[in-house]
């Protein structure tokens, strides 16, 4: 078992038996029935049909995108970076497109505090420069003080452009929830910048290839939301805590153990002390 508050997670031996299957013998728990190659080639087939079906119909959706029409937003809205006050428009690093994740802040929270769903996209967004070949900039807009902030980035040994929204949130969000995490994009068109998109929710999951292997796999997610056949695991309850263990967000456990400290107002401290 793992345990965590509030949770008890199952491990394969402690779920139900699994439907039987006329194609097929199921001997353990919880997988699926065992057949021939040919027959599981055949199965793989069939469902290869829906799956590329599925893929058009994503590239469809992609085309009606990039068709939306855009608003403009102020360029000079101001973010504070590394070296102080920066605008929108210098985020683009000088490239024609940014995509923006709107990272929540729990303020005056500690690490083990701070939003596990952030946590777990900033920690998908590490190799950038596939998105620089395409003129594509990517940037983490926190919703929180800059300082504090950049401290949890580099708790977590994130490599990404880190800045703070806080000074022009409520513009750059204009109609959508301060204070919950959005996938923005935008494009420029010399001084002038304009949003093109915008999601949030699950249309954050394109940044999450974890999920995205899951959901390959014959257990996918164990997620309780997930249909699955009777018996499968499902030790992942949704009640916001899917992407923690032990009181904190999964991937800060790894950093710890590497000796990273998780202290975010250290920085504060040592100016006071100086």
């Amino acid at each position: 078992m793992i345990n965590s508050p509030g949770h008890t997670r199952s491990t394969p031996g402690d779920i139900g038996n699994t439907p039987g299957d006329p194609n097929g013998t199921s001997p353990t728990e919880g997988l699926p029935p065992v057949v021939d190659r040919a027959t599981f080639q055949s199965r793989l087939d069939e469902l290869r049909i829906r799956e590329k079906a599925h893929t058009r119909d994503g590239d469809e959706i992609a085309a009606e995108r990039r068709r939306l029409p855009m608003v403009e937003v102020p360029a000079a809205a101001e973010l504070i970076g590394p070296d102080g006050p920066v605008t929108l428009l210098d985020a683009f690093e000088g490239r024609s497109q940014l995509i923006a994740y709107y990272f929540m802040w729990h303020h005056d929270h500690s690490a083990a505090d701070q939003c596990e769903g952030c946590t777990w996209c900033g920690g998908h967004v590490q190799e950038l420069s596939y998105l620089h070949s395409r003129d594509i900039s990517f940037a983490v807009l926190c919703q929180g003080p800059y300082e504090q902030s950049r401290r949890y980035r580099d708790f977590m040994g994130w490599q990404a452009p880190w800045y703070s929204a806080q000074p022009s949130v409520d513009t750059l969000l204009a109609g959508r929830q301060v204070g919950l995490f959005h996938l923005v994009c935008y494009v420029r068109d010399g001084d002038r910048v304009f949003e093109t998109y915008w999601t949030t929710g699950r249309g954050a999951e394109v940044m999450e290839y974890s999920y995205a292997l899951m959901d390959l796999t014959v257990h996918g997610r164990q997620e309780s939301w997930q249909d699955v056949p009777a018996g499968w695991p499902q030790p992942w309850p949704i009640d916001g805590k899917l992407l923690s263990e032990n009181g904190r967000p999964l991937s800060q456990w790894s950093r710890l153990a590497a000796g990273h400290s998780d202290d975010l107002d250290q920085s504060d401290r040592q100016r006071q002390n100086g």
